[in-house]
């Protein structure tokens, strides 16, 4: 008799996507994000942080200061590092992701093909950044559902 007590899909992709954001230097917020295909095969996978060839020491990572003495300017989203390693078309896909996408990454999201988006955290929801990614996210169709975040303990 098989187990029963095997994880859900859900709880496995978001599982793969809290443990993405275990690779972001972000000293305040690691996000991370695993998009799925149709058939539950994972195409691509992301977290935030600087450019490729950017290093981490160089760059702030201050949430407040001046524009350019802040991370705002140079890091990338894992949304669209998700869809930039994504290795197939995301036609039809799913998007997990452990914090809701901004404004930003909501016009890659629907501009991808991607069609569900499932998430854990809504912290920022009050922020007219995220307001405008829930409004944009409806109007293209794209589902959205929240999930219980998935705790994943690593040791380093």
């Amino acid at each position: 008799m098989k187990r029963d007590d095997y994880l859900a899909w859900d709880t496995y992709f978001m599982g793969v996507a809290a443990l993405s954001a275990q690779r972001s230097k972000d000293p305040s917020t690691q996000v991370g994000a695993c998009i799925v295909n149709p058939k539950n095969h994972i195409v691509g996978i992301g977290y935030n942080g600087l450019p490729n060839g950017l290093s981490d020491d160089l760059y702030p990572w201050d949430k407040e200061g001046a524009f350019l003495d802040t991370k705002y300017p140079y890091v990338v989203h894992a949304e669209p590092n998700a869809i930039l390693n994504a290795t197939v078309s995301l036609e039809d896909a799913s998007m997990y992701v452990t914090l809701f996408p901004c404004h930003e990454c909501a016009k890659l999201i629907i501009q991808s093909g991607i069609k569900t988006l499932i998430y854990g955290s809504d912290k920022y929801q009050d922020k007219d950044s995220f307001k405008a990614s829930k409004r944009m996210l409806s109007d293209a169709g794209v589902v959205i559902r929240q999930m219980a975040p998935v705790d994943v303990k690593v040791s380093h």
